[in-house]
């Protein structure tokens, strides 16, 4: 029997969007220590650095930003990129990326800013057609419509920019590893502010309309996307 799909919606309905940042801001002090040695070992440090360093170019805006954990693989210091804004609406996750940014060189930490800001109103602070790159790793588990995040990532994507992604949800292929995400889903949300088995799929199809997939490619029993899109004008 399958998965309910419908259990990827039960944790939004126990911890909404000011209780996530409550989570996400008080995790952020030990957030890096906590993962850092499971994303070592399923490889995901390989992960960003080959979707930034084969994609990232120019201007850039990270959403969903927190801690700053893409920080090491912007080509900054070949001007392959040179300029990156990290947002997120947690302002603790924030503070962690800025001591990040003062521990750069000097020459590296005038290319980086950051700003707190929720991903899907970004309106009101950048217009249509901002930036060369978007990128965002990780955060559509966290924001309350990922869908409505997708499309705003298009809008403020210049036409020949690139969307870059690289998220984990539910698996199509190995139903045992969906139902561990299931069963554990409103744990683990309660923990980390974060909808671990959210489908992908099903939300890169409602944003068709804003963005093209060109590149998708997926690892961890099909639970970890690698995505490249370009935005739909």
């Amino acid at each position: 029997m399958k998965s309910d799909v419908s259990a990827s919606d039960i944790p939004l309905s126990v911890m909404e969007h000011g209780q996530r940042m409550q989570q996400f801001n008080k995790i952020a002090n030990h957030y890096d220590d906590d993962i850092g040695r499971d994303e070592q070992v399923l490889g995901i440090p390989i992960l960003r650095r080959m979707l930034l360093f084969f994609h990232a170019r120019g201007t850039c805006l990270e959403v969903g930003a927190g801690t700053a954990r893409n920080l090491p693989y912007y080509r900054t210091s070949s001007n392959v990129v040179n300029r990156v804004v990290l947002s997120d609406a947690s302002e603790q996750m924030l503070e962690q990326a800025k001591e990040k940014i003062r521990a750069l060189p000097v020459s590296k930490r005038s290319r980086f800013a950051t700003l707190k800001a929720d991903a899907t109103e970004l309106r009101e602070v950048f217009p249509d057609n901002s930036f060369d790159t978007v990128v965002d790793t990780f955060g559509l588990c966290s924001f309350q419509d990922p869908v409505a995040v997708l499309k705003e990532l298009s809008r403020i994507c210049k036409p020949t920019g690139k969307i870059l992604l690289l998220e984990h949800g539910r698996s199509h292929t190995w139903e045992f590893i969906t139902k561990h995400l299931d069963s554990h889903a409103l744990e683990h949300a309660a923990n980390w502010g974060c909808v671990w088995n959210r489908d992908l799929d099903k939300i890169l199809e409602e944003a068709s309309d804003a963005l093209e997939v060109d590149v998708l490619s997926r690892y961890h029993f099909g639970t970890t996307y690698y995505i490249v899109c370009r935005p739909r004008k």
